[in-house]
């Protein structure tokens, strides 16, 4: 949140494959604040490009449960799945620089062939970094690549990147701090599916550029993937925004809320009698005036 003079764009960007819960409810919340005390814009981004889980109904849902929480947004709605051009034409860049290639491999040959080794690093969500396994295979003959996923080639893109990876990482209070990335640690990352042209990784950054997002505001678990994320737009050569990275909101056990935990949705709670006012004080923000 820096003071640069230009209109701050933030972005509050849930994904259609489950109900919203209380995490998803403080970021939003977060956003709004920042960006309300920057006089910025707000948008609302749907990353929906794991078409075989998101369906409408949670969509739906998430237009619900915003204005339930008395939330407004500046524009209409990006949706992810309406641009698979754009981030495939991002992929196409980085390949004709050299810095990608096919992978035909599965995830059990993969996590079979980390396996073998000892010790063998995992990246930040705790998957085996992929051995390269497809890095120096020629393409099989008769390929197109379409039944590939396309990867990051981490040494060349690092080579390429030059100067070292960092960001501003700003607290709720304004203060700055510079961060050092370390985006080596994600090894050969996939940013093109099987399924469809893009990952997050590639979209994320391609949608923020192309929104003109200068704060990106979201939960320290996605700290980690921020170091990606730079080395992706230093080598587009997209707009680096700032980053605030906030606390997770977490349930009675000390577990971060989450869909796959099954964390009580807004809905639910709002089911209940629970209050948007009720929502808000909990979560430590003023109620709509």
């Amino acid at each position: 949140m820096s003071d640069s003079g230009q209109q701050r764009v933030f972005r509050f960007a849930p994904s259609p494959n489950g109900y919203l819960h209380l995490g998803h409810a403080y970021s939003a919340l977060m956003n709004e604040k920042l960006a309300r005390r920057a006089g910025g814009k707000l948008l609302l981004r749907i990353e929906d490009i794991d078409v075989g889980r998101c369906r409408p109904e949670y969509e739906q849902a998430i237009f619900e449960d915003l204005e339930w929480l008395g939330l407004r947004f500046d524009d209409e709605a990006r949706r992810q799945s309406e641009h698979f051009s754009d981030y495939a034409l991002a992929v196409e860049r980085l390949d004709a620089m050299g810095l990608v290639y096919p992978c035909y491999c599965t995830r059990a040959e993969i996590v079979r062939a980390a396996a073998e080794r000892i010790d063998w690093p995992r990246d930040p969500d705790g998957a085996p970094v992929y051995p390269g396994i497809c890095k120096h295979k020629a393409r099989p003959a008769g390929s197109s690549g379409r039944y590939a996923v396309q990867r990051l080639d981490m040494n060349e893109a690092l080579a390429e990147a030059g100067s070292r990876i960092g960001w501003r990482e700003f607290s709720e209070s304004g203060a700055s701090r510079d961060v050092s990335g370390e985006p080596n640690m994600w090894g050969d990352v996939v940013l093109a599916r099987k399924d469809v042209p893009a990952s997050y990784h590639i979209a994320v950054v391609v949608d923020d550029a192309l929104q003109g997002v200068t704060d990106v505001v979201r939960g320290k678990d996605l700290l980690a993937a921020t170091s990606l994320h730079r080395l992706l737009q230093v080598l587009l050569g997209l707009p680096a925004p700032d980053y605030h990275h906030h606390d997770l909101v977490r349930d009675e056990t000390g577990a971060k809320m989450s869909k796959s935990a099954l964390s009580k949705p807004l809905r639910a709670l709002r089911a209940e009698g629970v209050s948007a006012a009720d929502v808000r004080r909990r979560l430590g923000f003023a109620p709509v005036a």
